[in-house]
């Protein structure tokens, strides 16, 4: 429970102030989306823990207190805001007044921006997703056949870009001739900073080879968790607002689920998690691919977050109970 005492208390404070701010109705409300975070969201920490695990202490603290501010604030209210300003032309004072003032005007241009923001988390995510099976050199696989094959890919210059730029042009043929620029556009900043990111990470590694650990636990390592849940929580928040249009209370229920969701991060780092259960970061991968997949398909037709955090969580039980049975075969031989 040590783990998730922060988690708790955050929780309280949330809905304490949910409840101030809008009663009981209120209360109600942010629990749900804390909630629906937190279900849709648990793929994500497991990914999360395999780049934490390398980490510091020290910056594994500052993704708690550090992240947590981005994740709420940056994410899930001051992003939104941005990529409203974005389309609509309107500066950001105004669209942040529209979101207090004009709730449903608001929650209509947040919906209307979706087609970028699942094409920027699509092309994110399918990069991550890709980037874990095409490696050549991963020699402990759960779908083995399958993941033998995808490997082979690894041997190929850049093919996990090449991949998901074949993958943006097939997905933006089926939008409306006025959005497939937008979703092209948006894609290649995703794919942009995923290939930033991870280039910068390459060259600290490069410069102090000896103590591996600097580039994993710095800066970029916590900037890569970022962009991350960045990109699982796009989706997370504009479904939020088909439970309500009040930004506080979104604001509110989020960062419960976002924290709970960082300690579960934490938990998974301090009990060895991914090392007892081999195949847990294989499933994470695959529910990656999956929601990649997912919001590609929501830029032209509606998939429900329902359907998404739930073949998330199937994938990630699979996973998990595939590595019971193989860490019993293991003691049995």
């Amino acid at each position: 429970m040590r783990h998730f005492i922060s988690s708790i208390i955050v929780t309280v404070l949330g809905l304490t102030a949910a409840f101030f701010w809008g009663g009981t109705n209120g209360l109600l409300l942010a629990a749900i989306l804390g909630l629906m975070e937190v279900s849709l969201s648990f793929d994500n920490a497991v990914v999360n823990a395999t780049v934490l695990k390398n980490m510091s202490v020290l910056w594994q603290r500052r993704f708690l207190t550090w992240g947590m501010v981005i994740a709420v604030f940056g994410v899930r209210f001051l992003l939104p805001v941005m990529i409203v300003a974005v389309v609509t032309g309107q500066g950001l004072l105004a669209v942040a007044s529209m979101a207090f003032n004009h709730p449903d005007e608001y929650a209509r241009n947040v919906h209307s921006s979706h087609v970028q923001i699942s094409a920027f988390g699509g092309m994110y995510l399918l990069l991550v997703f890709m980037s874990f099976f095409f490696e050549e050199s991963k020699s402990l696989h759960w779908l083995d056949w399958f993941e033998r094959h995808l490997a082979k890919f690894g041997k190929l210059e850049s093919i996990e870009v090449a991949t998901a730029l074949c993958t943006l042009m097939f997905a933006q043929h089926f939008l409306p001739p006025g959005e497939s620029l937008a979703a092209i556009i948006s894609g290649i900043v995703g794919i942009i900073i995923y290939v930033v990111v991870n280039s910068l990470s390459s060259l600290f590694q490069e410069i102090d080879p000896v103590e591996n650990t600097i580039h994993r636990a710095g800066l970029m390592s916590f900037l890569y968790l970022e962009v991350l849940d960045t990109s699982f929580s796009l989706d997370g928040v504009i479904g939020a607002f088909a439970i309500t249009r009040d930004v506080v209370l979104i604001l509110l229920g989020l960062a419960i689920g976002a924290m709970f969701v960082r300690s579960l991060t934490v938990f998974l780092v301090r009990k060895k998690m991914l090392d007892e259960y081999m195949y847990l970061e294989h499933g994470a991968h695959y529910a990656i691919g999956a929601l990649a997949v997912l919001m590609l398909t929501d830029m032209s037709l509606h998939v429900p977050e329902w359907i998404t955090g739930l073949i998330g969580l199937l994938i990630i039980v699979l996973s998990l109970w595939s590595s019971i049975l193989e860490n019993k075969r293991n003691r049995a031989t």
